[in-house]
């Protein structure tokens, strides 16, 4: 079948199971043409909690499927591809952070949501990179535990210095492929573009930025700009989705290597698999978890809104 045939009987079924599709900003813009919702974590957590349908099916990754199940234990929900994880959201157990807590147990935690629906059980508040600056500076304790994305804690420490951080190793290893001569290579070959980067990446290749955001921020931002020229810090499917939107500006991805492979994992054979009951995983979380997890994941909603 041809991509558009694929994509016809998707709106077909879904339309016929009352089935709500989820696709992040790196998923195939293939995906995203049918999607219900489109954006970052932050958005489709919120898109999640208000869906009407029965059955969602998340395209992207692990963690963002257990949100969508923990903001709404009574629907039936799938993430498109079950191979596709996320590095940074597995780097740290639940019992090594709730060791931490103990050992500083005046530091609140601050997950960011890259993290598993374990991990979040053990944590006060979660944030994305949309909102994380916007939530750590409403909460009323002055002592923050921010984890895993010690980057990310980095760009928000610097914002809000009257808190005090404790970071911890760990992050996007994307992102993190991405050093200042990188920066400086693709600056001179570009001087007149402006930089637009996610905090996800290292500080000394955030120091250069014109603009400092999420990738809806990112997007957002380019799309309003009287600029002409763009180099793009994140995912490199960014920088072809921005192509699309504004065919009058030029865009350039600060390297070619930054490409997150789980994102790329799921394709629209993967989706159409799902929504014909014949492919996908069902996300399945245990009672516990899910009235845990959800304590942190409410909060970020509350303090985002």
């Amino acid at each position: 079948m041809t991509i558009k045939k694929i994509q016809e009987e998707i709106l077909r079924l879904k339309k016929e199971k009352n089935i709500c599709i989820l696709a992040h900003s790196y998923i195939a813009k293939e995906i995203q043409e049918i999607a219900d919702f489109t954006g970052d974590s932050y958005a489709l957590s919120v898109k999640a909690k208000k869906a009407k349908e029965n059955t969602v099916i998340m395209c992207g990754v692990r963690f963002m499927a257990e949100t969508v199940k923990i903001l709404s234990p009574e629907k039936t929900v799938y993430i498109a591809n079950g191979a596709a994880g996320c590095p940074m959201a597995e780097q740290m157990e639940k019992e090594a952070i709730a060791a931490v807590k103990e050992m500083y147990p005046d530091y609140a935690v601050v997950a960011y949501i890259n993290t598993t629906a374990a991990l979040k059980t053990v944590c006060d508040v979660c944030v994305t990179s949309s909102k994380a600056v916007e939530i750590v500076s409403k909460m009323p304790q002055k002592n923050i535990l921010f984890i895993p994305d010690c980057n990310l804690g980095d760009y928000v420490k610097n914002q809000l210095p009257e808190k005090n951080f404790m970071l911890l190793s760990g992050g996007c290893p994307t992102h993190a492929k991405i050093d200042e001569s990188d920066v400086l290579r693709v600056k001179k070959a570009h001087p007149d573009a402006l930089f637009l980067v996610h905090p996800e990446c290292k500080p000394e290749v955030v120091k250069y930025a014109d603009y400092v955001g999420s990738t809806s921020g990112i997007m957002s931002f380019a799309e309003k700009s009287d600029a002409k020229e763009f180099i793009i810090g994140t995912e490199i499917s960014i920088t072809e989705l921005l192509q699309y939107e504004c065919p009058d500006k030029k865009f350039y991805p600060l390297s070619k290597d930054l490409i997150c492979s789980n994102m790329k994992a799921t394709t629209l054979v993967d989706l159409y698999d799902t929504v014909r009951g014949v492919g996908g995983e069902e996300i399945v979380l245990d009672s516990e978890t899910i009235e845990k997890a959800r304590k942190c994941i409410d909060k970020m909603i509350e303090l985002g809104e």
